[in-house]
């Protein structure tokens, strides 16, 4: 099967699987819609008492055993810089200035009651708990962040410096505390009474109440009481809500609406494109090896031609060479050929003149 013919299937697999996929069936993978526990708990935070002094802040590192920050929590000049929730740092207070002066908002995981963290969730890491808590678990979790993408509140923190093991980390709103009988830490050790724990169906009389009995102090409404579909965490305020951070442009629809038909198609997408990818590693690989086949053939064939020309080269010189040494050996053979006759006839001269002088002694000896 070529390259072309298997993205074409696998394209009209994907497509196919689009159509057919309902609704229904994507809320069901993606985790729907969760109960909204009316009897739930939540912590009302009335902004007009918050003093920024931190110890919130203190609480949440201690009772969740976080890593402590660089710079130390009773160091009240971090409030000059806005700063968000992470990873290691699950509540946060910042400071504002409304009208000339100083106003402080905490921030952390409001819980909404149909929260969009746990629709986008394909693996079902994040639920609603019945005391009212959005919980987490880090052993389902695929480390994908889609419920980062999906908080309307921008608050899941991911820990991006685990090279191994990174997990999403938020605010628990204290629940092994919740189980035991205690106070989240943050709502236990606040000195001004800014943060009061208590059901969510008590805690939004008590903030009409409040807001009713100060007209002149607080704004006629309860965020969280409605925005996402409404939250664990609520907050009254004297300033506007967007003036002390909180995003009043976030619907009173639950956003788990918007993310389970969407995302609950993962599942199908992350079952097709790991054949999609592989189709197309081994098709890359594949054409790796035919070119390293091709490029061993060009050598070879390289190699081949290299050896027959230096072979054709060597025989030629040899027998030049032997050409040039049969014409020196031809002619050092005439060479003493010629010395040898030369020689000869030097002996043939002189053999008449020892003669006749021999026998001019002869006759003097007679004489």
């Amino acid at each position: 099967m070529n390259r072309r013919t298997f993205l074409t299937l696998m394209g009209s697999a994907g497509l196919a699987s689009t159509a057919l996929g309902t609704l229904s069936e994507a809320e069901a993978a993606s985790g729907g819609k969760f109960s909204t526990y009316p009897d739930s708990f939540s912590v009302l935070h009335d902004t007009t008492r918050c003093i920024g002094c931190r110890r919130c802040e203190m609480a949440c590192q201690k009772v969740n055993d976080l890593p402590r920050p660089k710079r130390p929590l009773d160091d009240l000049t971090v409030l000059d810089k806005k700063r968000r929730t992470s990873a290691d740092a699950w509540t946060v207070v910042n400071k504002y200035r409304v009208n000339g002066k100083e106003v402080f908002c905490k921030t952390q995981c409001n819980h909404c009651l149909d929260p969009a963290c746990g629709a986008a969730c394909f693996v079902k890491a994040f639920q609603k708990d019945p005391s009212g808590a959005v919980t987490y678990d880090q052993d389902l979790c695929v480390g994908c962040r889609y419920c980062m993408i999906a908080c309307p509140f921008n608050i899941p923190g991911f820990q991006y410096y685990e090279a191994w093991h990174p997990y999403v980390r938020k605010c628990t709103l204290c629940l092994p505390r919740l189980k035991e009988g205690k106070l989240p830490g943050c709502v236990q050790e606040c000195p001004m009474d800014a943060l009061t724990f208590g059901k969510r169906a008590d805690l939004l009389k008590l903030a009409k109440k409040r807001i009713i009995a100060r007209p002149d102090v607080y704004r006629d409404h309860v965020y969280g009481e409605f925005e996402a579909g409404g939250t664990n965490w609520l907050y009254i305020s004297g300033a506007s809500f967007s003036q002390v951070g909180l995003d009043e442009s976030v619907i009173n629809r639950p956003y788990a609406e918007l993310t389970s038909g969407a995302l609950g198609a993962v599942p199908m997408v992350i079952g097709i494109w790991p054949v999609l990818l592989g189709g197309a590693y081994m098709i890359s690989k594949r054409r790796e090896a035919v070119a390293r086949g091709e490029i061993h053939e060009a050598e070879e064939k390289a190699r081949a031609e290299a050896k027959e020309a230096a072979d054709g080269k060597i025989a030629a010189a040899e027998a030049a060479h032997k050409e040039k040494l049969a014409k020196v050996e031809a002619e050092a053979a005439k060479k003493v050929e010629a010395a040898e006759a030369a020689a000869a006839a030097a002996a043939e001269a002189a053999a008449p003149k020892r003669g006749a002088k021999g026998a001019k002694k002869s006759e003097g000896e007679d004489a």
